[in-house]
């Protein structure tokens, strides 16, 4: 709806919820949404299939929201817990990024005659209460001083370029704060050179800009991100490939990317 510019102030007069859950929602695609939508109430949830896929909620507040701000996944619903820990199974610092762990009612058994991946993902933590069975989800979050919780990114989106350890989760939250940007997915691309691995974006404009260049792009991005952190990969594209589960296909945006710099590189030596 948002891509296709298709919703006009006071559409839908009678829908009172949005609700989502599954990718992360640009946050323009939300500001779009409350600007012609302001009668409905918007809210986030957040969960993993193997604890019963909605285990936090965020209600945004009503009015304008910050589009430069990615939106928080909130805090635990009925009967389950959310935990940030470090590798060694500590609990994080408030502010502190860490592995973001699930306990509670919602949990599933485990893998369906899997025990090993079961045992992998599903394990015993004591974090001073005594013993209790907590999911591992692969994702990597923090908590702000008010108990809200806020997503980062997937654990294995974390890489190293330059020296530097960045969150490809913070980069996506940037370029999708932008106009210009209908979606984005941002994928870490290996090079052969010493810089390490480059990060390239890949991304759908919005509808009044068939005409989008890196360019304008990381000017605006400048003001937000340092400059390890700017892509200098991209490809522009009518729309993301997604897997069998409708989710993107970052190892497909991945191996598309490569090609692409790797062409470039022949023009180059040519």
């Amino acid at each position: 709806l948002a891509q296709f510019d298709a919703l006009r102030e006071g559409d839908m007069p009678n829908l009172r919820r949005v609700l989502w859950c599954g990718e992360v929602l640009p946050t323009t695609t939300l500001t779009y949404m409350m600007e012609r939508m302001p009668h409905a109430s918007f809210t986030n949830l957040y969960g993993p299939t193997e604890a019963t896929i909605a285990s936090s909620v965020y209600r945004v507040p009503d009015g304008a929201y910050d589009a430069s701000q990615p939106i928080p996944i909130g805090r635990a619903c009925r009967g389950e817990e959310l935990h940030i820990l470090e590798e060694d199974l500590r609990p994080t610092r408030i502010g502190e990024i860490g592995q973001l762990y699930i306990s509670g009612c919602g949990l599933s058994p485990g893998y369906w005659q899997d025990k090993e991946k079961t045992e992998a993902a599903f394990i015993t933590v004591d974090l001073g209460s005594g013993p209790m069975r907590v999911y591992r989800t692969g994702d990597l979050a923090w908590m702000d001083s008010d108990g809200v919780f806020h997503f980062v990114g997937r654990e294995d989106s974390q890489i190293k370029s330059r020296g530097y350890r960045i969150e490809l989760g913070e980069i996506d939250a940037a370029i999708h704060a932008l106009d210009e940007v209908a979606q984005c997915a941002t994928v870490a691309v290996e090079s052969d050179g010493f810089e390490g691995k480059r990060i390239g974006c890949a991304l759908v404009p919005m509808p009044n800009y068939s005409e989008i260049s890196p360019a304008p792009l990381l000017r605006e991005l400048r003001k937000t991100l340092p400059g390890y952190m700017l892509p200098s990969i991209w490809k522009v594209m009518d729309e993301l490939p997604v897997n069998a589960n409708g989710k993107i296909d970052r190892p497909a945006i991945r191996r598309l990317l490569a090609l692409d710099a790797a062409s470039q590189k022949k023009s180059s030596v040519r």
